[in-house]
């Protein structure tokens, strides 16, 4: 019996310190993080800009999955993906540097100020709202879940561990519209993987007749949604600039400092 105990013992410490070599996530509290930015985004306010920011407008990107957060044996009403990317993609487009986005998802709410403003006599007439040489529009037009799944694991004696793992998709649309003409100049497309990792080891063993030891211990990781369909829309912001670059629908300013000198 003694030794049953033992090798109990022996298990349970080798289950914990498996586990515990393990890389964990930083459970402790902390401080909320402001306007966090990409690698993408970073290397390209490095590189050149126009001289002057591009007016445009963004009335909707919304969400055209129709898809729901998939859960197991349970009706969920939780959409996938997040329903403020209109906020998201204007953020990205004032961060890039190479657009001045004008506000038009909240358009009835400004106009309502510019009402209220206009109705005091003493005030001064307010100048009228600046018009937007180009218009983005598109979406998240896709979701897919369980893309790939799999995972490894061994169970012998009543100890085991396993490793599973699962990979969704998000896809974005987005084009760019000449608004005095109509004409789509540019469209691309971007998808981002979304990772889910999920670790876990467990024993479970009668010792004696009526005696049961149990442990089991893990954890599991899933790559935030809103951060993936963020980098899937900076990833088709950033090459929409490349393509208007080779299109000569735009410039940095560095190259019009490169061809003035070539022409004189």
């Amino acid at each position: 019996m003694r030794l049953h105990n033992v090798v109990c013992f022996i298990s349970v410490a080798l289950v914990l310190s498996s586990c515990s070599l393990l890389p964990k996530p930083d459970i402790n509290i902390s401080p909320a993080s402001i306007n966090p930015q990409s690698a993408m985004m970073t290397q390209l306010q490095q590189q050149g800009r126009p001289r002057t920011a591009i007016p445009v407008s963004v009335y909707a990107f919304r969400d055209q999955t129709g898809q729901y957060k998939p859960q197991a044996n349970v009706s969920s009403f939780s959409t996938a993906v997040t329903q403020g990317a209109t906020s998201v993609l204007t953020q990205i487009l004032l961060e890039s540097g190479w657009f001045a986005p004008l506000e038009r998802e909240g358009l009835q709410n400004l106009l309502t100020e510019r009402k209220i403003h206009g109705s005091n006599k003493k005030l001064a007439e307010l100048p009228p709202l600046k018009e937007a040489r180009l218009l983005f529009e598109g979406g998240i037009i896709s979701y897919e879940t369980n893309l790939s799944t799999g995972g490894i694991g061994a169970e012998y004696f009543g100890i085991g561990a396993s490793e599973l793992y699962r990979e969704d998709q998000v896809t974005v649309y987005l084009r760019v519209i000449d608004v005095h003409s109509g004409q789509v100049l540019l469209s691309v497309s971007a998808n981002k993987k979304v990772f889910s990792q999920e670790l876990r080891a467990g024993l479970f063993r009668y010792v004696s007749l009526n005696r049961l030891a149990e442990v089991e211990a893990g954890y599991s990781t899933n790559e935030p949604v809103q951060y993936c369909v963020k980098q899937a829309m900076e990833s088709a912001v950033i090459e929409l600039i490349a393509l208007g670059q080779k299109r000569s629908f735009w410039r940095a300013e560095d190259q019009l400092s490169l061809n003035g000198a070539e022409g004189s």
